[in-house]
């Protein structure tokens, strides 16, 4: 998969992913969605969920070849979580 350039600065595309998220992608998700990735276009609203960022990003991909791709893992704040987690024994 080729990457494109990004064409918005790295807050637009936040800023842009996360309204559309809220916005067009959340009212739609079901109680099973819990843990799948949101490849979104963050300039036609499109989207793909799947268990794997990589496969809902080439579907969303084949249909919008140029997708500014922004990816959420519903129900959690980031997609991807870097370090150690802290256990309740750690606290």
């Amino acid at each position: 998969m080729i990457a494109n350039q990004p064409r918005y600065s790295k807050e637009e595309f936040a800023r842009r992913g996360d309204e559309m998220y809220e916005r067009i992608v959340r009212p739609q998700l079901q109680a099973g969605d819990t843990g799948k990735f949101v490849a979104l276009d963050i300039e036609t609203g499109a989207y793909e969920i799947d268990n794997e960022d990589i496969s809902a990003s080439r579907r969303l991909r084949s249909k919008f070849p140029n997708a500014q791709v922004w990816l959420v893992r519903v129900g959690s704040r980031y997609a991807y979580r870097f370090g150690l987690l802290r256990t309740l024994s750690q606290q």
